[in-house]
């Protein structure tokens, strides 16, 4: 098998870059339907048609309706046929992203990726993870192009809550315990191809990132300052988290995570919150040494990120309750069979709740 690296064609990070949507959007078509939230639109909806007032391009807003799924997908694909538009730009959070990278594959145009939060991996990857209109996990849709710009306004991230960015830095730290999984593993990458040593590379950068800066920039952010720390660890949880999981793998943590899925009181978590015990879980099943899981949990700990199941809303532990999580976890078409050791859903199982005591103790409970 042959190693396959993937990357966004452009990456641009700074702050107050959305001043200058209009002037990149130009460059790939002349009518962009701009998806957006309501609250995104009532806090970025002037800024985004000042800059294209300056420009030579025409946006149209439509506001996304939660899920990317394919009911959403398909009625948005209809409204950039009907409005005539050639490039798609996605503005707001993972979901958005996702979406609007799925539109503009099936409408054949350009895709610009705008974050306004720092909370995921997905802005960079050819990669559409969908969900039902309730919001289960249903599968990952592989896309045959990356992002054609990916666009960071740090001044509008550092601005968004903290919880946002330390959910962010969940779903980066298992960028390399899923790469090295992979790795160890030789499983097929998202790229579809095996583990080079550049996506290893990048996802264990990304790891030092986050350990070196992690609190730095969760300190930063409390006081809504934007400094080196922050602007790196921006950094991490999109571009070398992004690069790191597509060109790298996933495993356990984000199989698990979509386990979490199934259980109606873990949806108001946020994404990295859910993939960061999922991370701690991929180390149980690994059997780490106690130091790593301990340096681990210190690290989750004080950037505050979950590392009980009580803090993702499940107070319920019986076998009953957590066993479809571990089902789910395990299904044909997830990742969890990259790990390299054979696992099923009474080892998913026996992991959660070991995971949960080892939480519990590192906080004194």
């Amino acid at each position: 098998m042959s190693t396959i690296f993937l990357s966004p064609s452009r990456y641009v990070q700074g702050p107050d870059e959305m001043n200058n949507i209009g002037a990149y959007a130009e460059k790939y078509g002349k009518n962009a339907l701009c998806l957006i939230s309501n609250g995104g639109y009532r806090r970025q909806g002037a800024q985004i048609e000042a800059s294209f007032a300056q420009s030579g391009a025409a946006v149209v807003f439509e506001h996304f309706n939660g899920e990317c799924s394919m009911t959403e997908i398909n009625r948005l694909v209809g409204v950039v046929k009907e409005k005539g538009c050639d490039v798609v730009i996605g503005v707001g959070g993972g979901k958005i992203f996702d979406t609007a990278k799925a539109v503009a594959h099936y409408v054949g145009c350009p895709v610009i990726v705008c974050p306004t939060i720092a909370s995921t991996d997905a802005p960079c990857s050819a990669l559409s993870v969908i969900y039902t209109d309730e919001g289960v996990f249903q599968e990952y849709f592989f896309l045959p192009a990356n992002p054609d710009l990916v666009l960071m306004d740090t001044s509008i991230i550092a601005a968004s809550p903290v919880r946002l960015t330390v959910s962010g830095m969940g779903d980066a730290m298992a960028t390399y315990f899923e790469a090295r999984a992979c790795f160890r593993s030789e499983a097929t990458t998202c790229a579809g191809g095996k583990v080079g040593v550049a996506a290893l590379g990048i996802a264990k950068l990304c790891y030092d990132t986050l350990i070196s800066d992690g609190v730095k920039a969760k300190i930063a952010l409390e006081a809504h300052a934007c400094t080196p720390a922050v602007e790196r660890i921006i950094e991490a949880n999109t571009l070398l988290s992004g690069i790191g999981f597509e060109s790298g793998g996933l495993a356990g943590a984000h199989a698990i995570h979509n386990g979490f899925t199934v259980l109606e009181e873990c949806h108001h978590m946020q994404h990295g919150e859910k993939v960061n015990f999922g991370t701690l879980t991929q180390l149980v099943l690994e059997n780490v040494p106690e130091e790593e899981l301990s340096d681990m949990l210190e690290w989750m700990i004080a950037v505050g990120l979950p590392v009980t199941l009580a803090e993702l809303g499940v107070t319920d532990t019986s076998r009953e309750h957590l066993m479809p999580v571990a089902e789910a976890a395990c299904a044909d078409n997830d990742t969890l069979h990259n790990m390299p050791f054979t696992v099923t859903p009474e080892s998913v199982y026996h992991a959660l709740l070991a995971a949960d005591a080892y939480g519990r103790a590192a906080l004194g409970q």
